[in-house]
């Protein structure tokens, strides 16, 4: 431990343990996927912020722990993004500054039995407000949420059927408060083992008295994912390979057939003779295709990204325009000040248009689906949406290929598992160049991935289900318990100051001097 101080008495070497502290956690998530990690993974730097030497120095432990974070986390963003990549890292870290802040106020120092108890409740809550704030879609979105590095974890997704992926998040980081109280704080061992067995409970109950999906019937969905196709005439190319992947499947007796995000380049009102093809593939295979539509529209002004349906007719009518687009991806916000973003990296040149509410659509044989778009799948608000709407499958267009060597595509695909446990819902998420996967409505994956090497078609037999998930009923309870229990601690540690001043003993009142001698002998 001395050595540990030694090291961390330079304010640079401190900042550097703290960034590499912060990057810990990204271990949990694919491409490692050791979601074992994240519950211990915030522990050391925990240990760093507690033993800051003062309330400003934590605070910026919080920034540097926060900046590894966000730099791990988005790390394969370096060759679009370049420095700028750092530039958001740095932005988004400041945001666990406050949290930094609060690890000193609760463990700093020995800490008594009632705030290391406190602290098992109140620095995960901090953490949530965190994950709440960067979660909005202008600062991102909720990418890398702690919780969602559980996703291959049954019990954790049973959990997530109850209080969403914010409830994992919430448990994880107590667990690690835990730990990091039973290795510092020799005193406040019995509330750590405390909150572990609350945990432990927490997660038996959920287990055995949340209500499961009931199944019925399946749905036959086919996902059809072209692989990498670059170069010139690439928007032709793909569609025509995305073609013949589709007419491979015909007598299979499907219910549904869904290409990925960007998976047609023109507006079917521009190129009837590619809506004539789709119809003509709809025919033969005996079921709608949802394909993605990434182009100018001929109807109104701009660049839409719309899941469209086409059935044997052709375009039924049935379209989802995003709604939620890829900072600097899709958009880059305040373009006025933040356009030179463009010039080095890959941002986007012209900003995508937004669509403006959320669609339920009913394919042949009436099965009601919900489509998403890209990270749109990284909302629970929105998977919520639509399965309050009715929806009986999620469904989620991307495309990864720019990230195709990266750890993306796997992180991307993980999340559909969250959101079926936490609708109670099965989803596909289906790609242009992998990963594309399916899950049942308890999270768990149906058949084999279809990885980035992958340029193939596949059928799943897709379970559907009925009946709603607490989660889907009460939605984000989670995040407002922890509003509240931040706003009680922040009340009792201003009743606990107004108390110490007015318990506080008088400063002594010196005695008065006369004019002409001294206090002791006045008159002298």
């Amino acid at each position: 431990m001395k050595t540990l101080d030694h090291w961390t008495a330079s304010p640079w070497r401190r900042s550097a343990t703290a960034v590499l502290a912060g990057a810990l956690p990204v271990l949990a998530f694919p491409g490692p996927a050791l979601w074992w990690w994240a519950w211990v993974a915030l522990v050391p730097w925990l240990l760093l912020a507690r033993t800051a030497p003062g309330g400003r120095r934590a605070a910026y432990d919080g920034w540097c722990g926060g900046f590894g974070f966000m730099l791990a986390m988005h790390h394969w963003l370096l060759p679009n993004l370049h420095v700028f990549t750092f530039v958001i890292a740095a932005l988004l870290g400041a945001l666990w500054a406050p949290w930094g802040w609060l690890v000193r106020r609760m463990l700093g120092g020995a800490p008594s039995l009632r705030r290391a108890g406190a602290a098992l409740v109140v620095l995960p809550s901090g953490w949530l407000v965190v994950e709440l704030v960067r979660s909005w879609e202008g600062l991102g979105g909720p990418w890398g949420v702690l919780g969602a590095s559980q996703w291959q974890v049954a019990p954790a997704l049973r959990l997530a059927s109850v209080g969403g992926v914010w409830l994992l998040s919430f448990l994880v980081v107590a667990v690690n408060v835990a730990l990091a109280v039973l290795v510092a704080v020799r005193r406040a061992r019995t509330p750590a083992l405390a909150g572990l067995l609350a945990t432990a409970a927490a997660t038996s109950a959920a287990w055995a008295w949340s209500p499961r999906p009931d199944t019925d019937e399946r749905a036959a969905i086919a996902v059809v994912q072209p692989g990498v196709v670059a170069g010139a005439d690439s928007a032709d190319r793909r569609f025509d390979r995305e073609e013949q992947l589709t007419r491979g499947l015909s007598g299979r007796d499907l219910d549904l057939v869904v290409w990925g995000e960007s998976s047609v380049g023109f507006d079917l009102d521009d190129r009837p003779d590619l809506a004539r093809r789709l119809a003509a593939l709809s025919r033969e295979t005996g079921a709608d295709i949802l394909v993605n539509v990434d182009a100018r529209r001929s109807d109104k002004p701009g660049i839409y990204k719309s899941s469209v349906l086409v059935g044997p007719d052709g375009p039924t009518g049935d379209r989802y325009d995003k709604m939620r687009l890829v900072p600097f991806g899709e958009y880059v916000p305040a373009r006025s000040l933040l356009g030179w973003a463009t010039s080095v990296g890959e941002a986007a040149g012209e900003d995508r248009r937004r669509g403006t509410e959320q669609t339920v659509m009913s394919v042949g044989g009436g099965l009601r689906i919900g489509p998403m778009v890209c990270f749109e799948s990284a909302f629970p608000d929105m998977s919520r949406r639509l399965a309050t709407d009715g929806a009986e499958v999620l469904l989620a267009q991307s495309s990864t290929s720019t990230f195709q060597q990266t750890w993306a595509p796997g992180q991307h695909a993980s999340l559909a598992a969250l959101r079926a446990a936490e609708t109670g819902r099965p989803m596909v998420h289906a790609t242009l160049t992998g990963v594309s996967a399916v899950y049942d409505a308890n999270g768990t994956r149906i058949g084999s991935w279809l990885g980035t090497d992958a340029s193939a078609s596949r059928v799943y037999e897709v379970p559907l289900t009925h009946g709603s998930t607490p989660y889907v009923r009460f939605g984000d309870w989670t995040q407002y318990a922890a509003l509240l229990v931040l706003a009680a601690w922040a009340a009792a540690e201003g009743v606990r100051a107004v108390r110490l001043r007015r318990n506080a003993p008088a400063p002594p009142v010196p005695p008065a001097h006369t004019a002409h001698g001294s206090p002791a002998r006045p008159g002298r």
